[in-house]
């Protein structure tokens, strides 16, 4: 069940399509009742992200050789570091309509991604479309209409550009780019969203 991503695959799905005014709206409609829960949410989107793709395991020191979902689940540093995504997702939401202050959220993100963390990016793009997964599951009656998918999946790419947008800032040798570190490392399947 193992696949190697190669660079094109990647590159196609960094392209990022402008989100209209009507799927930011839904975007912050929606975001609305899951941040209400957004420590649940994130624990069940850092689980699923850890039991399907145990290679991420590697960034995360404290729980790198949990296997168990439910260890997982009761882990402080699992909690803690679920509402820290939850909460950089929401200040994109927040501030959906100034693309400026997003580009600024999310560049953090990714050069503390690259720099200092040295995440492959190939797992923002894994966890944004397992965050889709979890969202089209524990929030069905929101994702059943074709335009929500499609704001979602606008919302994925989004992120993903900006975030890996500072992997190609990052001089080769700095711990970012590309180049000094292949994204087809990665050998789980990739999430089909």
């Amino acid at each position: 069940m193992e696949k190697v991503q190669g660079e094109m695959e990647i590159e196609r799905w960094e392209r990022n399509e402008e989100m209209s005014d009507a799927e930011k709206k839904v975007i912050q409609e929606i975001w609305s009742r899951v941040y209400v829960n957004c420590e649940d949410v994130g624990v069940s989107l850092l689980i699923r992200f850890f039991v399907n793709f145990p290679s991420a395991k590697q960034y995360f020191s404290q729980f790198k050789h949990m296997e168990d979902p439910l260890e997982m689940e009761r882990s402080l540093q699992l909690r803690k570091h679920a509402r820290r995504v939850m909460g950089a997702i929401n200040s994109v939401v927040e501030n959906i309509y100034d693309p400026e202050k997003v580009s600024s959220v999310l560049a953090l993100v990714g050069k503390a991604h690259a720099v200092k963390h040295k995440v492959e990016p190939v797992y923002f793009k894994i966890l944004t479309g397992v965050l889709l997964e979890v969202l089209a599951e524990e929030y069905a009656n929101e994702f059943t209409s074709p335009e929500v998918q499609r704001a979602w999946a606008k919302m994925k790419s989004l992120i993903c550009t900006h975030v890996t947008a500072a992997y190609k800032e990052e001089p080769p040798g700095d711990g970012g780019g590309s180049s000094g570190r292949s994204s087809s490392k990665v050998t789980e399947p990739l999430p089909q969203t």
